[in-house]
């Protein structure tokens, strides 16, 4: 074997120092192809770890109340509508029984007294078939059997048939009626003869409870709540509201009285009806605050709330 020379050990060396270089220059290039490593995720604090399980159980909890009382108020208004219905379909019941019963029992006194008391059992009838079939329809509707048909509905227009279809009643009363024009630009969703119904049902129950005064209907759009607002105020005895006019605590005796002619049906279950309407088309109807019997110009309130429609 010869011996290594200087000349081999320099050869030797550039080799050894090639190959090093080019290895160390393929692993820079690799590891500066690679994505870079993610930074450490930094907790929060404990202290805002805890304010934030506060807010969301806090909000949480809000909706879990409000929940809770939507359903509450809908079982009690299912409850005062159930009373409602039955007492309103055993009254004109209660009539035919009563003046049938006299003629079966041969207490008539002639033949035109026994025909006065078949006419009053056919008007109770009638009214028992009258009722049956509105509270049907509303039942029908609230069940979705009968849809609504929602769409955008100019107010201008409706408030003009509700004129036409209450002037005359208010005008037989003596009751002057007003009904202001509202702007031509509002638009409210609805659907058309639901909406209509509520608000004639709304002025005739005003009329029928009133001896004389009169009556104002007017439209305040409020687009910051996305709802217009329709007021109908009268000139009520402040007696014939109260207590009277919880719409799920109404006085029975009051609309008794109120409604001796068993012709049509009573105030409250004309406002339950209402309510019920105006809540499947996303409405509200309320009795607003009634003013004090001292202020000169007493009138009573009553708001139908409809959402605003954007054209």
């Amino acid at each position: 074997m010869a011996p290594i020379g200087w000349s081999d050990l320099i050869y030797l060396g550039m080799g050894l120092g090639l190959g090093l270089g080019s290895s160390l220059i393929w692993r820079l290039r690799q590891k500066s192809s690679q994505p870079p490593e993610p930074a450490p995720k930094v907790p929060p604090p404990p202290q805002e770890i805890h304010l934030e399980k506060f807010d969301a159980l806090s909000e949480q909890l809000k909706q879990t109340q409000l929940a809770y009382q939507m359903a509450s108020e809908m079982s009690q208004f299912k409850a005062g509508f159930l009373a409602r219905t039955s007492h309103e379909l055993r009254s004109p019941l209660s009539t035919m029984i009563g003046t049938l019963q006299l003629i079966l029992s041969d207490l008539c006194d002639d033949p035109a007294e026994e025909r006065e008391f078949v006419e009053q059992a056919h008007v109770a009838a009638l009214k028992l078939v009258k009722l049956i079939d509105e509270i049907i329809s509303v039942a029908k509707t609230e069940h979705g059997t009968d849809t609504m048909d929602i769409e955008p509905i100019q107010l201008a227009k409706v408030f003009d048939e509700v004129d036409d279809l209450t002037y005359l009643q208010a005008a037989n009363r003596s009751i002057r009626l007003e009904i202001l024009p509202p702007d031509p630009g509002i638009y409210v969703l609805a659907d058309l003869p639901r909406f209509r119904q509520v608000l004639v049902n709304l002025v005739d129950t005003a009329v029928a409870q009133m001896e004389e005064g009169s009556i104002s209907v007017s439209a305040h759009a409020s687009p910051e709540s996305g709802c217009v607002h329709i007021w109908v105020d009268d000139q009520r005895s402040v007696s014939a509201w109260s207590e009277s006019w919880d719409l799920l605590k109404h006085d029975l005796e009051c609309d008794a009285t109120k409604n001796s002619d068993n012709s049509q049906v009573s105030s409250g279950m004309r406002l339950l009806m209402n309510q019920t309407l105006l809540s499947l088309m996303s409405g509200k109807l309320e009795v607003l605050a009634v003013p004090s019997e001292s202020e000169e110009c007493n009138f009573n309130r009553t708001q139908c709330s409809i959402p605003l429609a954007t054209l």
